[in-house]
């Protein structure tokens, strides 16, 4: 008789030829199908579990190939290839995404393919949330293993479909990769056939009705073609399903001071979160915070490498309706995004008192941007910044371009003109100022406890205004782009939106808004735009990574193909 492990880890051969066991025991899956109500609860247990493994290199593939982020300097870790774009198929994070998302997939499939339905409301609604999480599972996937949808979902191949862990695991032949067409389709009816059983709503730690809708909008969201040429079907779906989510009262928006606090908050005890993979702190003690999500981001505490910092692209657009300044004597948030941003001022360890520089971006060789600090004198209303090189001191006059929020410029030694702020040093790693980001990290406590926010109320406006816009309803899609913009900048709703403006306005409040929860790249190229990255780092700063590049989706991992018993077909490689 086959068996199937409490924990229920029993994987397809997608992830190893051998079944994966837990040191929990196991049980007959006749018992499972006789008295599943005695076993449930432990079999969705070890279901969610699954999500915690794969979060975290889900939100490295899709955060770090994007442009809100910057590192320090090159590394060794498999991670770097998201960020350099340098693909290859024997990386050890991208085999993790995949086992443990098909590991997920197998869970829920097994249950759902062993448990009757229609017995009674609380099983039902189990089953709903396997179907929930079997369907996300393969959104999640499909987005980074098979091109955008825009770009021929019909012939592009997007993931392999294999719901249920075989029962012969030796003898047996698992297919190839489904079309990209064929893999939504099969996330679909995932999440409406889990609509439709779902009928408690457990809190966010667990799926829900409006989890499923949530979800449900965005994945119409990324059918909906591109701005210059909609899928109109799609797009009003996704405002269907982001109605229903919006109009169920459910959840509410967080007001700006407690939206400036979103990270702090943990899932249950915040009315915006819709869904969320539930961390605890007994599973981060010591060093372990060094090698969560937020450890890569700051250092809090003693705890964490801090070796990512927000990138100037991303800081220009917190800046862009005024500047948001960090010193503690002056602190002011213009945009409640950027609370969730927090430079590492240094102090003398004499006197305790900040250095005043004028910080700016200069161009420092060909094709290479980098940070300047340089020590600031003031004589009067005269103020001026220096820099010493080889025992050389040059002085520069700034000039104001926005005196009351100390914006100037300078005529640099090369002859170009820089603009810049005056503000306290921040202290550097390698050559780089840390712009530590906090999004991350300190849930609940002060560390890098996080629960990884799959949906919240606040996408779900964008998908909307996005979605009206591809069908022309500029009004609608202002009303919802301006109720999350006015959120974070008191007075900053835009006038008007048209077909001139609607997708740099709705694509830059994406980023604004949804930065640091694993959204940005893929944003970029479901709309067919190009990935820039101008700004210090020592990625390719001018190289413009285009939707048609091989390079936007990642490479099948080897250690999958070979595991695979049959075709498993591997991503085109230029």
């Amino acid at each position: 008789m086959k068996k199937i492990f409490i924990a229920l880890l029993a994987s397809v051969a997608l992830v190893s030829c051998e079944l994966e066991k837990e040191p929990y025991g196991s049980m007959d899956t006749g018992q499972i199908t006789q008295d599943p109500e005695a076993v449930i609860d432990a079999l969705m247990n070890g279901t969610y579990a699954q999500l915690k493994a794969w979060s975290d290199p889900m939100h490295r593939a899709g955060e770090y190939a994007g442009d809100n982020m910057m590192i320090r300097g090159s590394s060794t870790d498999a991670f770097y290839e998201f960020i350099s774009f340098s693909r290859t198929p024997n990386n050890g994070r991208l085999n993790q995404f995949w086992s443990a998302g098909y590991k997920a997939i197998a869970q829920s499939s097994n249950i759902i393919n062993m448990v009757k339905e229609g017995q009674n409301a609380e099983l039902d609604n189990r089953l709903g949330e396997c179907y929930y999480i079997r369907g996300l599972m393969y959104f999640y996937l499909v987005r980074a293993y098979g091109r955008p949808y825009y770009d021929n979902p019909s012939v592009n191949l997007g993931m392999p479909l294999v719901n249920g862990t075989p029962d012969d695991v030796v003898n047996i032949t698992l297919p190839d990769r489904a079309t990209v067409k064929e893999t939504y389709e099969q996330i679909i009816a995932d999440l409406k056939k889990a609509e439709t059983m779902i009928t408690k709503d457990k809190g966010p730690i667990f799926a829900s009705k409006a989890a499923v809708q949530a979800i449900l909008s965005r994945v119409y969201l990324y059918m909906s073609g591109t701005y210059e040429s909609p899928n109109a079907e799609y797009a009003q779906l996704s405002i269907d399903y982001a109605n229903k989510v919006i109009n169920s009262g459910e959840h509410a928006l967080l007001g700006r001071e407690q939206f400036m606090k979103y990270n702090t908050f943990t899932p249950e005890n915040n009315p915006e979160t819709i869904f969320a993979v539930k961390r605890l702190a007994s599973e981060y003690s010591g060093s372990d915070h060094y090698y969560g999500i937020g450890g890569m981001y700051a250092n809090i505490g003693g705890q964490g490498w801090g070796e990512m910092y927000a990138s100037a692209k991303y800081i220009d657009l917190l800046n862009e309706t005024g500047r948001n300044d960090w010193r503690p004597s002056k602190y002011k948030i213009v945009d409640a995004r950027a609370a969730f941003i927090e430079p590492t001022y240094r102090k003398d360890a004499t006197t305790g008192a900040f250095t005043e520089v004028f910080r700016f971006i200069k161009e420092d060789g060909k094709d290479v941007l980098n940070y300047a600090q340089l020590t600031v004198a003031r004589n009067g209303n005269t103020i001026t910044c220096s820099e010493t090189i080889d025992k050389v001191v040059t002085t520069y006059t700034l000039t104001p371009v926005d005196a009351a929020q100390e914006i100037y410029s300078i005529t640099y030694k090369d002859g170009k003109t820089y603009q810049g702020v005056l503000d306290n040093f921040i202290t550097l790693n390698r050559v780089y100022p840390q712009f530590y980001i906090t999004k991350a990290s300190r849930e609940g406590e002060d560390s890098h406890l996080h629960s990884p926010v799959i949906s919240r109320l606040g996408e779900i406006y964008l998908n909307r205004a996005e979605a009206y816009a591809k069908l022309g309803n500029y009004s609608a899609a202002l009303s919802d782009l301006n109720t999350i913009r006015t959120r974070s900048i008191v007075g900053g709703g835009y006038a008007s939106l048209d077909a001139s403006n609607a997708s740099l306005r709705i694509d830059k409040e994406r980023q604004l808004e949804l930065a640091y929860q694993a959204e940005r790249s893929y944003d970029v190229f479901r709309n067919g735009g190009s990935l820039t990255r101008q700004y210090p780092g020592p990625h390719a700063q001018f190289e413009e990574i285009t939707a048609k590049d091989y390079r936007v989706i990642y490479f099948i991992p080897q250690r999958a193909i070979d595991t695979h018993p049959g075709a498993l077909t591997q991503n085109p490689t230029q």
